[in-house]
């Protein structure tokens, strides 16, 4: 019999190389499922004989620990993906999360920060340091082009085109798209690359990445949380209002308002799903009656 560490690695390596899963998937599917095994070690659980009612307490216990439903639900997905190809595979007899069905989740609408606020943090982003100048880039680029964390960290310097002016960023499903570069970025970016700014970072022809952290490296998720964070506070804007995934919310949101065409912003941001956009169109709409509330005389009867 299989081990369960044995078992998971052979489901990770399937899921890269059969499906082509993003680094960012197998490492939120790894994290799932090790959390379940955690569970059964202390619980003196093997794999081979968990069962139905076990891994109903454990999605219990997910629950009971007050963790947002989505977060249950991806768990869900996640092992139900791996018990699936564990029975496929004959390395389990049954799959014990056959019966189990998550939640539905909430489409909960983005909450974009206003226009004011957007350009609050950008213009407080000034520095002439090279981290100054990356920072700025890169909120230029969130909020400028709307991209994912994932997408603005994998840019290369090759995926820049200045005379197009256009940036070609990998997506969902390793599915490239072209965004164009406004005028805001262009000039951070310009900046940023120029001297004083990119060639500064150590070891920075060593590497393509467009973006880099204190070390040269290319920078991570979480650098770029952290930039952000950083921006936002010293910007005096609540902090737990802003994300890096605001800012593509914002954009999105900020466009429509401005009269920007649905299929347009679609195809900017990535959705594969036209409905996905639709989202930001309640916000915008939201936003109308907002404001017809507070401004027309006659908005109250």
């Amino acid at each position: 019999m299989i081990s369960t560490e044995g078992a998971l690695a052979e489901y990770l390596q399937w899921l890269i190389v059969e499906k082509g899963r993003s680094p960012a998937t197998i490492e939120a599917y790894s994290r799932d499922i090790r959390a379940l095994c955690d569970w059964m070690a202390r619980e003196h659980l093997e794999l081979a004989t968990i069962n139905e009612r076990d891994f109903e307490r454990y999605i219990g216990l997910l629950r009971s620990s007050e963790r947002a439903e989505s977060s249950v639900s991806r768990a869900i997905s996640s092992l139900r993906g791996w018990f699936s190809f564990l029975v496929e595979d004959s390395i389990l007899p049954s799959d014990p999360s056959a019966r189990l069905k998550s939640a539905r989740r909430p489409r909960s609408l983005p909450k974009p920060l206003d226009e004011a606020l957007v350009f609050r943090i950008l213009d407080s982003t000034a520095e002439t340091s090279p981290s100054g100048l990356r920072d700025r880039a890169l909120l230029e680029l969130l909020y400028g082009t709307g991209v994912r964390v994932s997408e603005a960290i994998g840019i290369g310097l090759e995926n820049l085109d200045f005379d197009e002016e256009l940036i070609l960023v990998t997506g969902k499903g390793s599915k490239q798209r072209l965004v164009p570069i406004g005028g805001s970025l262009r000039e951070a970016l310009q900046r940023y690359l120029g001297p004083g700014g990119r060639p500064e970072f150590a070891n920075a022809r060593r590497t393509s990445s467009l973006f880099l952290n204190a070390r040269g490296g290319p920078l991570s998720r979480q650098g770029v949380d952290l930039i952000v964070n950083k921006r936002a506070l010293l910007a005096g804007v609540d902090r737990e209002t802003v994300s890096a995934h605001v800012f593509r919310h914002s954009c999105a949101t900020h466009m429509l308002a401005h009269g920007a065409d649905i299929r347009v912003v679609q195809e900017l941001l990535g959705h594969a799903s036209i409905a996905t956009t639709q989202l930001y169109t309640a916000v915008s709409v939201s936003s109308l009656k907002r404001e017809y509330l507070n401004a027309h005389p006659r908005a109250h009867g």
